[in-house]
């Protein structure tokens, strides 16, 4: 991957997209497509069809060796011990003020092995922050240059990939994973997403990129496939309540008001940073809470857009957009615990007019099962 001073870094596919007529825009330090056809097409193949992602950017590290296990459950905050081979896990690497550096996955691909998926803007910060807990015996190795990494998601994401994989695809469950090829290529397939649909993400060497690409967008043309970019991947997420690190949360919200209290564990034995901090908002509550909203008026609230309860501002949009299957905007807030319950009114300050909006139930968008 480029990653000359001063230019953008290119992903394995950045010729691929050109080739497409993508709108390419810098995205983290990188050139990234942001759409193709156009956000509202992409985003409903995703939640009708399926979606092809190219999420190379972001960053892989491998862990490995006998004291990998202990380390990992000094720096994240859900419990590794509970992970089995072939199977993943959405955690987190705590501050010690109850805040994450990140969010990641983390999957163990064997008894003393694993890899870490941290987002492409936290890379360099992730891993000079793992290296400052000193990992002991094991090795810690930034290994981002040796992945490509595909995300193809959407109801019809299996029925395009198994004929393009030796992988029996029903029986890698969700957050599972499994190793073989994707159109010839060795890969690693796993069960996981950013898009509230069923899918696939593909890890495979730089090199054969390309090809598994252009593999899966033939296998898919006559599914209802579309490549998607970097907007319909944002709209798709808020739509299914992910958080966006950055956006949703970052060094100054603690998991538990992101609503990541789920993936903190307490189990004996996790010492991790900021463990007090979420120990006592687990028990207690925190003070203030993130949830969903929806405009009541005409408006879309963008990321920093003040909320307002009568006078005083309360708290401040982090996410918000046009939700496209749901044909509403929606977003996310941060609001006082004690005046977040859904059904509280509130109003967004949308460039110096005031817009009513609601707090509702999430996720906004759920799939059938």
């Amino acid at each position: 991957m480029d990653t000359a001073p001063g230019t953008l870094r290119k992903t394995p596919l950045n010729a691929v997209h050109r080739e497409l007529s993508a709108k390419m825009v810098a995205f983290g330090g990188w050139d990234m497509p942001v759409e193709y056809s156009g956000l509202i097409s992409e985003h409903m193949a995703v939640r009708q069809a399926a979606g092809l992602f190219d999420v190379s950017h972001m960053g892989e590290f491998t862990l490995e060796g006998p004291g990998a296990l202990s380390f990992l459950q000094r720096v994240t905050c859900n419990d590794a011990a509970k992970l089995t081979v072939g199977q993943a896990q959405y955690t987190a690497l705590p501050l010690p003020n109850g805040a994450p550096a990140d969010d990641v996955i983390l999957y163990r691909k064997g008894e003393s092995s694993y890899l870490m998926v941290v987002n492409a803007s936290n890379t360099e910060k992730d891993l000079a922050w793992l290296r400052s807990q000193e990992p002991r015996d094991c090795e810690l190795a930034d290994r981002s240059d040796a992945y490509a990494l595909l995300a193809l998601q959407g109801p019809r994401a299996q029925e395009i990939l198994q004929g393009l994989t030796s992988i029996d695809l029903p029986q890698v469950r969700y957050y599972h994973f499994a190793e073989g090829t994707v159109a010839g290529a060795p890969a690693t397939v796993a069960r996981t997403g950013y898009t509230g649909e069923d899918g696939f993400e593909i890890f495979v060497g730089p090199d054969a990129a390309a090809d598994v690409w252009r593999a899966i967008s033939a296998a898919g043309a006559e599914r209802g496939l579309k490549p998607a970019g970097l907007g319909a991947r944002d709209t798709l997420r808020l739509e299914a309540k992910m958080c966006l690190y950055g956006n949703d949360m970052d060094e100054t919200t603690t998991l538990i008001e992101a609503g990541l209290g789920w993936i903190v564990s307490l189990a004996d034995g996790k010492d991790f940073p900021g463990r007090p901090v979420l120990e006592s908002q687990k028990q207690a509550g925190a003070s203030r809470k993130l949830v969903g909203f929806e405009m009541v008026g005409r408006g879309i609230a963008r990321h920093g857009y003040p909320a307002l309860m009568g006078e005083q501002a309360v708290g401040a949009v982090t996410s918000g957009t046009y939700a496209p299957y749901l044909q509403k905007n929606i977003g996310l807030v941060y609001l006082p615990a004690v005046r977040s319950a859904v059904g509280t009114e509130f109003d967004v300050d949308i460039r110096g007019r005031r817009v009513p909006a609601r707090v509702v139930p999430t996720p906004f968008y759920k799939r059938a099962k």
